[in-house]
C-alpha cells in the first residue's frame, strides 16, 4: 500500500507513562514492523521551562528525554511525531489553580485569552527545541462545550463555529512561527458541516468553512470501532471536501481495562486501510489509548500492531503475517491472541467491570452472563502455558492471575444475593470461603500487575492502581467479615443484598450484553459521582 507516513501512537497521558526502556523497545518493534513514524500522545506529560505545574507529579518527559527519543527514532529510520493538546483533554493541567484563568469549561482551555496562547507558544517552543520533525499533532478533539463556560460569561453567546475557527487560526499562526504543519483531530470541524453525530454522512461543507481552515492545518479523521468499508469511504470523501490531505487514525487493540482486543482491531484495520488506499490517503496513525488508568500493557497488542504495519506494506496474507510475527517475537500468534479472551466471552471491557463490580451493591450484576466463570478458568489454563516465556512471560502471568480472580469473582455477587434472599445458610457459609479465596487471588494478581507496571512504565501513576486494587481487596475483606457477622447472628441484615438489582442500561430482560465504556467510577458503586464532561452530540 506504501503510505507516505504510517505509525503507531502510544498514549502516555492516562497514568501509565512509558519508561525509556519500553520506548526504545517499541521504537525497534515499530521499525521492524514496517512503519515510518513513531508517535507519543502526551497532553501535559512533557517539561516546559517556566511551567513547573505543567505535568507535575505525572512522570512527564524531560526535554532531554524527548531529544533522546527523537534520536532513537532517527537511528531506526522513523520520524518521531509528538501528539499534544492545545484546547481540550487537559483535565490534569487545568486542575491546578495556577491555570484557573485559562480554563473555560471542564478540561477545555479559554479561547481568546492571551495567557492561553502564551502557554501554547511555550508548547511549540518546547517541541521545536526537542524534535526534528515539523509535523505536530495538536489535538482539539471532543471540545463539545467550548465557549460555554467562562468564555460565555466574558463574551456572551458566540456560535461554536466562530469560537473554534478563531482558536485554530491563532494556534496555526503560532505553529507557522516555528515552522510547524499541525494536524488536528477533525471531529469538531466535521460537526460544523454536519447536522448529525460525530461523523454523520449528512454533510454539507460551505466555501466559508473551507476558506477558514489555515494552510498549515491538516485534518485527522479518527474511527476506532467500525468495520463498515462504505462508511470509511463516505467520511473520507467528505473530509477531502473540507481540506485536501486528510490523515486517518485507526486503533490498535487497547482502550479501557487490563486486556487488549486484537481481533477487533485487526478486522477494523484491514477494512480501514483498504479504504484509505482506495481514497488516496497518504498519512495514517494507529492509535493505542489508555483511557481510565492506562491499565493495558502496550505490548499486549503486538498482533494488531504488527498486522497493521505489515498490511500497510502490502503483505495482506494473514498466514504470512502470522509466520512473520512468530519469527519476530519468538512466540506463537495464537498465544498473544488468547490475551483478548480476558475481556470475558469476547465482551469488550467485561473483565474490568466484572473485577470492580461490588459484591454487595452489584451495580453491574445484571450484565454478567451465567457460568462465565468457566470461560475464565479455561482462559487461565490457556494463558498459563506461556508464563515462563523469556521475554513475554510477565504479560501472561498477569493475564492468568486476572482470569483466576474472575473465575472466582464474576458472579459471586449474584450468588451471594441468591443465597441470602433464600436464607440458605449452608450456601452462604460456602460463599464465605469463596470470598477468602478471592482475596488470596486478588493479592496474586496485584503482585503480577505491579511487576508488569514497573517493567514498562515510569513509577508515577501506579498510585491509582494501588488505590483501586487495594481498595477492592479491602472491600472484599469487609464483605467477608459482614457475612460472617450475619451467619453468627451478630447482625440481623445485610441491607445491600436485600435489594433487587436494576439493569444498568434500563433494558431489563432484553439487556444488551456488551458495555464497551464502563469505567472504574461507574463500576464500583452507585454512590460514586461520575465526573464526565458533558457531551451534547
Amino acid at each position: 500500500m506504501n503510505f507516505c507516513r504510517i505509525g503507531p501512537m502510544f498514549d502516555c497521558s492516562r497514568n501509565a507513562v512509558l519508561n525509556l526502556e519500553s520506548i526504545q523497545k517499541l521504537i525497534q518493534i515499530t521499525a521492524r514492523s514496517g512503519y515510518t513514524t513513531f508517535m507519543l500522545y502526551l497532553e501535559d506529560v512533557y517539561e516546559i521551562e517556566g511551567e513547573p505545574y505543567f505535568g507535575h507529579g505525572r512522570g512527564r518527559y524531560t526535554q532531554e528525554e524527548l531529544r533522546t527519543i527523537d534520536a532513537w527514532c532517527k537511528d531506526a529510520g522513523l520520524e518521531f511525531i509528538p501528539c499534544i493538546q492545545t484546547l481540550a483533554h487537559l483535565d490534569c493541567m487545568l486542575r491546578w489553580p495556577k491555570y484557573a484563568k485559562i480554563r473555560d469549561f471542564a478540561n477545555i482551555m479559554l479561547v481568546g485569552e492571551e495567557e492561553t496562547y502564551a502557554l501554547i507558544e511555550k508548547m511549540f517552543q518546547t517541541m521545536a527545541n526537542c524534535v526534528s520533525t515539523r509535523i505536530l499533532n495538536v489535538g482539539m478533539d471532543e471540545a463539545h462545550m467550548v465557549g460555554h463556560g467562562k468564555y460565555y460569561h466574558l463574551h456572551g453567546h458566540v456560535p461554536r463555529s466562530e469560537v473554534m475557527m478563531h482558536h485554530v487560526q491563532r494556534v496555526a499562526e503560532i505553529a507557522k512561527k516555528y515552522g510547524f504543519t499541525i494536524t488536528v483531530w477533525s471531529d469538531m470541524f466535521y460537526h460544523l458541516a454536519s447536522s448529525g453525530g460525530r461523523y454523520s454522512r449528512d454533510f454539507k461543507v460551505t466555501d466559508e468553512l473551507r476558506g477558514r481552515i489555515p494552510s498549515n492545518v491538516e485534518l485527522v479523521y479518527w474511527e476506532y470501532l467500525s468495520a463498515d468499508e462504505k462508511q470509511y469511504d463516505a467520511i473520507i470523501r467528505n473530509h477531502e471536501k473540507m481540506k485536501k490531505g486528510t490523515w486517518f487514525a485507526g486503533a490498535l487493540g487497547s482502550c479501557r481495562g487490563y486486556s487488549p482486543v486484537n481481533a477487533n482491531s485487526i478486522l477494523n484495520t484491514k477494512v480501514a486501510l483498504r479504504s484509505c488506499k482506495r481514497n488516496g490517503i497518504q498519512n495514517v496513525m494507529m492509535t493505542s489509548w489508555g483511557d481510565d488508568g492506562g491499565e493495558c500493557s502496550r505490548f499486549s497488542f503486538l498482533p494488531s500492531l504488527f498486522f497493521a504495519g505489515q498490511y500497510a506494506q502490502g503483505n495482506t496474507s494473514i498466514t504470512k503475517i502470522r509466520k512473520a510475527f512468530e519469527n519476530e517475537f519468538k512466540i506463537s500468534w495464537n498465544a498473544f491472541m488468547n490475551l483478548d479472551l480476558i475481556s470475558g466471552t469476547k465482551r469488550t471491557n467485561a473483565s474490568k467491570y466484572m473485577l470492580y463490580n461490588d459484591l454487595f451493591s452489584g451495580l453491574l450484576d445484571t450484565r454478567i452472563p451465567p457460568h462465565v466463570e468457566q470461560e475464565f478458568a479455561a482462559c487461565a489454563r490457556r494463558l498459563s502455558r506461556y508464563q515462563k516465556h523469556e521475554t513475554w512471560g510477565y504479560l501472561f502471568a498477569t493475564a492468568t492471575a486476572l482470569c483466576r480472580v474472575l473465575e472466582v469473582k464474576a458472579n459471586l455477587g449474584n450468588d451471594l444475593r441468591t443465597a441470602y434472599q433464600k436464607d440458605d445458610r449452608e450456601a452462604l457459609t460456602a460463599l464465605v470461603k469463596r470470598c477468602k479465596l478471592l482475596t488470596k487471588r486478588l493479592q496474586v494478581f496485584y503482585r503480577a500487575y505491579r511487576n508488569q507496571w514497573y517493567l514498562e512504565n515510569k513509577d508515577f501513576g501506579f498510585e491509582v492502581q494501588d488505590i483501586r486494587i487495594g481498595g477492592l481487596i479491602s472491600r472484599v475483606k469487609n464483605c467477608t467479615w459482614r457475612l460472617e457477622q450475619y451467619l453468627s447472628g451478630d447482625v440481623q441484615r445485610i441491607e445491600e443484598l436485600e435489594q433487587t438489582p436494576l439493569d444498568y442500561a434500563g433494558a431489563g430482560e432484553t439487556r444488551i450484553p456488551n458495555l464497551i465504556s464502563v469505567d472504574y467510577e461507574n463500576s464500583v458503586s452507585p454512590g460514586v459521582v461520575i465526573n464526565k464532561t458533558y457531551n451534547p452530540l
